[in-house]
């Protein structure tokens, strides 16, 4: 897989309100000798307002309490903390997607509300995948739109990759069995499956997921490989309720965060990850094909404490 030289570059960047938020907050809490329980309290509010979360933000408070400070205390030392506590909770679900399945395709479905950005997502991870030399198809199972129909299509020719599609108000799972037929026969080690995010009736998208995975299960048992839910980190606090609907509705094994960049508050995935420990493979951090990186544990703790790598 070829690196990108400016990817941490543009996540650094994109945690710049962020760090530069939490840095304002601690300003003026660390000038003190020892941390008194009203300078903890405050670092507290401070990393909450941050948007790790309250558990987060409690047990760094504890662990910035049990610390010893012979020389004093400074911001640095504080931030160094931090990073540290926010690397050993997020290194855990640091867990790339590994295409192993066998037989082939290895299949994973996309989910996520409207406006993540659930479908350039899908080609970015296309793209990832391509330059593993692994061979891709996508599935245009999102029939409720037929923007995302359009849009997938657009970006399978851009790739030069496959796609298995219907028309609006289609079957969903007609074209996932049709993908996973197509993919068989013709080798293709991927099939990512774009799906339908919306929420305003769960039962609706629970049985439509269901009857997909019974679909798939009679191609292949152990499909789908992988069920990943993409998040829009913008929407900040938001994100968590949408992990805690989409787990009970569509069984999801991973996560995905989107829009690091820009003035994203990615704190939240720290919040998560101590939530729900679920697997996190990927995050987007800008809008070209190639802004879909791996996610790394250190890089994304030294930017959310302002720290540079």
């Amino acid at each position: 897989m070829s690196d990108n030289p400016s990817w941490k570059d543009r996540l650094f960047g994109g945690f710049g309100k962020t760090s530069a938020r939490l840095s304002e907050n601690l300003t003026g809490l660390v000038t003190k000798a020892k941390l008194d329980e009203e300078t903890l309290d405050d670092i507290e509010d401070a990393l909450i307002m941050s948007d790790l979360g309250p558990a987060t933000a409690a047990s760094i408070r504890e662990k910035l309490a049990a610390e010893r400070f012979e020389k004093g205390l400074s911001e640095h030392a504080v931030k160094e903390i931090i990073q540290r506590e926010i690397a050993e909770i997020l290194e855990p679900v640091a867990i790339p997607l590994e295409i192993d399945a066998f037989p082939r395709p290895h299949v994973i479905l996309v989910i996520g509300v409207n406006g993540s950005g659930k479908t350039t997502t899908i080609a970015k991870l296309a793209h990832l995948f391509l330059e593993q030399d692994y061979g891709v198809m996508l599935a245009a199972g999102d029939t409720f739109r037929a923007a995302a129909i359009g849009q997938l299509k657009v970006w399978a020719e851009r790739l030069g990759i496959p796609i298995i599609s219907g028309p609006q108000g289609g079957d969903s799972a007609s074209i996932v069995y049709d993908g996973v037929k197509k993919a068989t026969e013709t080798g293709i080690d991927v099939l990512i499956v774009d799906t339908a995010g919306r929420l305003q009736n769960r039962s609706e998208l629970m049985d439509e997921l269901d009857k997909i995975r019974r679909v798939l299960g009679r191609l292949n048992p152990a499909a789908p490989h992988d069920v990943v839910l993409v998040l829009d980190a913008t929407t900040g606090q938001n994100a968590l309720s949408q992990i805690e609907v989409f787990k009970e509705v569509a069984k999801v094994t991973g996560l995905i965060m989107t829009k690091l960049d820009g003035t994203a508050r990615g704190g939240v995935l720290v919040a998560a990850a101590k939530q729900f420990a679920m697997p996190i493979h990927a995050i987007g951090i800008g809008e070209t094909i190639e802004d879909l990186r791996p996610f790394a544990a250190d890089d994304l703790a030294a930017a959310i404490a302002g720290i540079e790598k």
